[in-house]
């Protein structure tokens, strides 16, 4: 890869983690991102960064595993640039239901995924950027849900909860590492045209949003990138709500 300074994007495949990747590759990063079983989704992102002029690397990981965060940042490692930005994107829903009906293995991966693998991906970020451990600071943003709001009742009950975590733990980790040079912050993003959204009522939901549309992943990813960048030097411990009203 270049020396350009590193992205590092986990669920980087598809949906919104695809346009954070795209828009970083056009703003000057080169991008290394994760994806769990999509590769030809994964290669076709690789050949388009490239071709308009960029860099990036995929690895197929799965976040449950415990060494999943491991693995990812020593292709970090490997690199000649310098990590920047950290993007913790990927995340995994279970099966739509009620809470009484969804299988307690479930509610475990989602929040091994959701959870523990976004604070692992933190951890291996904070000992890389941090000022105290030789880094140059930079930013984390890590992707939430408004159903960390609303709960998700009758569909998603434990994806909601697992969001929940997130935003608790980018607060509280926010204002252990900010000394260090390192701003961390989540998206909240709304409803997103993305595959979460391939079997709801399209219609039904979109009467639900004052601006009466669901978000583009590309809208979601230049709030995410705003984040990541020193245009947002002074934003720490923020949730940032892209909903479109809602």
């Amino acid at each position: 890869m270049s020396s350009k300074p590193i992205l590092l994007v986990t669920g980087g495949g598809r949906g919104i983690g695809r346009a954070v990747c795209r828009l970083g590759a056009e703003r000057g990063y080169a991008v290394i991102f994760s994806y769990h079983s999509d590769a030809c989704a994964a290669n076709s992102l690789v050949e388009e960064i490239e071709a308009m002029g960029g860099s990036a690397l995929a690895l197929c990981v799965d976040m449950a595993e415990s060494n999943a965060a491991s693995r990812l940042f020593a292709l970090v490692d490997e690199q000649r640039g310098e990590l920047s930005g950290v993007v913790n994107n990927a995340g995994i829903t279970g099966a739509r239901g009620d809470f009484m009906s969804c299988d307690p293995g479930t509610v475990r991966q989602v929040f091994d995924v959701n959870v523990f693998g976004l604070m692992e991906c933190c951890r291996q970020a904070v000992s890389r950027l941090s000022t105290q451990h030789g880094g140059k600071g930079g930013g984390i943003v890590n992707l939430s849900s408004g159903a960390a709001g609303h709960g998700a009742a009758h569909s998603y009950v434990w994806y909601a909860a697992s969001k929940a975590a997130v935003e608790a733990f980018t607060l509280g980790l926010a204002r252990e590492v900010g000394a260090e040079g390192i701003r961390v912050n989540a998206v909240s993003p709304g409803v997103t045209d993305t595959d979460i959204h391939a079997h709801s009522d399209r219609d039904a939901l979109i009467e639900t949003i004052p601006l009466r549309r669901m978000a583009r992943p590309e809208e979601i990813a230049e709030a995410v990138m705003w984040l990541v960048s020193g245009a947002a030097s002074y934003v720490a411990g923020s949730v940032l709500r892209v909903g479109g009203g809602r």
